[in-house]
């Protein structure tokens, strides 16, 4: 009996964390679509809506790094309400947003909220799931994202084009009110609440680049820069590129609406199988495969290529983040565990600004889609190599 409710205890944690998580994703996800309307409606050129892009990253760089030493200083619950608080209060504000200078400075605060909150739930997550399926847990938490951007492609598809961005944006705030209700839901992790040494901030800083460390640290940026480097590379600009290859906007909302629905089995097949091989194997695998479809998708001579590669793409991409981050958690003890997420994650995120706005620039100056969906193959697959021949399983000795 104690087990059973031990076990609902649980699965109510990893779904009002999962909801969370949601919210995070509906807001990404709304932006790729809001750059699409903005563009029509301010005129915007490739290069200054690769540099909305670029902001909103270096917000999400500081906001994880930040976070993720302040969550194990103060724990995990404390920061995942505060992220959650900061990124919906601005992206609420970002609909009044009347020129691209005050957007974009709305867009880094929630970028910084955003940042924040991944690497802090999942730690969460990972700390309060029982022990022996605690991968799987955070595999599972991570298609809470999926959900997320559907919820957001559905969003963008009736309201922007009938009721116009800014509508769109306000509902995107309404995670605040769910962050009054987090703060009675949850408790602190076990694994945090047990803590009697606390490292100082820059202790824990050394420790990621110390001896013991230093390869898990040097696999995990990288594996991290290659993999939002590529992701939000081409999730910003998804529904932009199907309209500048002909599709009207509507249409467009409608083939990323489908690309997006398949995200879900996408997490739910890296989640059976992170327990049937191996973190480490699962990550290897989906990351291929998506590297593959992106390659497939920029080549795409016709509408039926494009829409079977984009699936693909979803499908093996979203698979391939969930096992990241189940891969990433379990490599650093529970002392600086969400400062070594945090920061894996917050030097991703350089990846972040750097993508979106090298993307613009590249089509503005005449390069192919075939070109920029070689590099993203390009960049995953090395990052593919780095972890084969270089990382260790999850929960080896570092």
């Amino acid at each position: 009996m104690h087990k059973k409710k031990k076990k609902r205890r649980a699965l109510k944690m990893l779904s009002v964390s999962g909801v969370g998580l949601l919210f995070d994703s509906m807001d990404v996800g709304i932006l790729a679509f809001v750059l699409a309307a903005l563009q029509a409606e301010w005129g915007l050129a490739p290069t200054e809506m690769g540099l909305i892009g670029t902001i909103n990253f270096i917000g999400m760089a500081l906001g994880a790094a930040l976070a993720g030493l302040w969550a194990d200083r103060y724990g995990r619950k404390q920061l995942f309400i505060i992220t959650l608080l900061i990124y919906s209060i601005a992206t609420g504000l970002n609909a009044l947003a009347t020129s691209l200078i005050i957007f974009m400075v709305f867009r880094f605060i929630v970028g910084f909220g955003l940042g924040g909150e991944l690497p802090v739930v999942t730690t969460y997550v990972l700390e309060s799931a029982p022990q022996r399926n605690r991968a799987k847990w955070v595999v599972w938490l991570q298609s809470f994202w999926a959900g997320g951007a559907l919820l957001a492609a559905v969003i963008s598809y009736f309201v922007i084009p009938e009721y116009g961005w800014r509508i769109a944006l306000f509902i995107g705030a309404l995670p605040a009110l769910y962050a009054l209700y987090l703060r009675r839901a949850l408790p602190e992790t076990p694994a945090f609440t047990r803590q009697t040494n606390q490292q100082t901030i820059g202790q824990k800083i050394k420790l990621l680049w110390s001896a013991s460390y230093r390869r898990t640290t040097f696999v995990l940026w990288l594996l991290w820069f290659a993999s939002v480097f590529s992701y939000y590379g081409m999730l910003l600009w998804m529904p932009s590129i199907m309209v500048m290859k002909g599709f009207t906007l509507i249409k467009s909302f409608e083939y990323v609406l489908l690309m997006t629905l398949v995200q879900i089995p996408g997490y739910f097949t890296a989640a059976y199988f992170v327990d049937k091989w191996s973190k480490k194997a699962t990550l290897v695998t989906f990351m291929v495969l998506a590297a593959l479809s992106s390659l497939t998708f920029g080549l795409s001579p016709n509408v039926w290529t494009l829409l079977i590669s984009g699936v693909c793409l979803s499908f093996f991409n979203l698979g391939a983040w969930g096992a990241t981050y189940a891969y990433t958690a379990e490599q650093y003890p529970t002392s600086f565990r969400a400062t070594g997420t945090g920061w894996a994650a917050g030097f991703g995120r350089i990846a972040g600004i750097i993508a979106p706005y090298l993307v613009g620039l590249l089509i503005s100056i005449g390069i192919g889609f075939p070109y920029i969906f070689t590099m993203f193959f390009t960049m995953t697959m090395l990052a593919v190599l780095v972890v084969l021949f270089f990382g260790k399983e999850s929960g080896e000795e570092a």
